[in-house]
């Protein structure tokens, strides 16, 4: 049984020696309330700003047959961002090698054990899409709009600072998609780095693009899960500078055979999910 507790990352495994388990156990789950972050952000609770889904994709999923034989796959996970909790990504890792020394009745009993235990741990239904590993270069996009990074900026600072964000002085009324590869942010326990891209798609007055790239480098040094830096990037966007519609999503390179991509909208409850070529 999974217990759900108000523990905080720095309680998980997540940066200690933890011993391998191939027998299932989904007591390996360590779900992390995001109510906590969220406080940091002025979201109330059950009155989210957006919505989306906590895209994960997993790389070294396996199980046994009846007869002992390994099958394996690519799984891709879909967690509601409205969920109560989100996961840590460590004891996901764990969770999911707990299935490699396990017996499965079949490709279908599997799935239905995924959903029951992350469904329990998160608080909401999660979706669960399993791929073969015969390669299918549809699923590998470039990110969709313009990218921002040959822009020539100076940077001295790279401590997180909302206030870099500011509306052009032309004070147009667009609709645009930008992106970038340059987002990098560290792991909240372990400070290790985490690289991503993101996608910024909006509706309103036009956002200064160098600003804009000078804000996104700036979690060059920040602490915080990805899940996290989503929501505070689509947060200090709509804050400061006020568009009507707004998404951001963004594609995490792989740690440990999982990758994180997480996507907020208030407008667009479906989004292009294809996997960058750094995945």
């Amino acid at each position: 049984m999974i217990i759900k507790t108000n523990g905080t990352a720095d309680q998980s495994l997540l940066g200690k020696s933890s011993p391998y388990c191939g027998i299932y156990n989904p007591d390996l789950l360590f779900p992390i309330p995001r109510q906590e972050k969220r406080d940091e952000l002025g979201m109330a609770l059950n009155n989210l700003p957006f919505v989306g889904l906590d895209i994960w994709t997993a790389f070294e999923v396996s199980w046994l047959n009846l007869k002992g034989k390994p099958v394996v796959a690519i799984a891709e996970f879909a967690f509601p961002a409205d969920s109560e909790y989100l996961i840590e990504s460590k004891s996901f890792k764990l969770y999911l090698n707990s299935f490699n020394g396990t017996r499965f009745n079949s490709t279908e009993d599997v799935i239905s054990t995924w959903i029951k235990d992350l469904s329990n741990a998160c608080g909401e239904a999660v979706s669960i899409d399993l791929r073969s590993l015969d390669y299918d270069e549809s699923l590998i996009a470039n990110l969709p709009g313009m990218n921002l990074d040959n822009l020539d900026i100076e940077i001295t600072d790279y401590q997180l600072n909302k206030q870099l964000l500011k509306i052009d002085k032309s004070k147009e009324i667009v609709s645009e998609t930008l992106n970038s590869h340059l987002l990098k942010s560290n792991c909240l326990v372990t400070g290790q780095p985490d690289w991503g891209s993101v996608v910024i798609r909006y509706e309103g007055p036009l956002i200064n693009h160098e600003a804009l790239l000078r804000y996104l480098i700036s979690f060059r040094e920040h602490n915080e899960f990805h899940e996290q830096c989503v929501e505070r990037i689509f947060t200090d966007i709509m804050n400061i500078c006020s568009p009507e519609k707004l998404t951001v999503y963004a594609r995490y390179v792989r740690r440990g055979g999982l990758d994180i991509n997480p996507y907020r909208s208030n407008f667009e409850e479906e989004f292009d999910i294809s996997r960058t070529i750094r995945q």
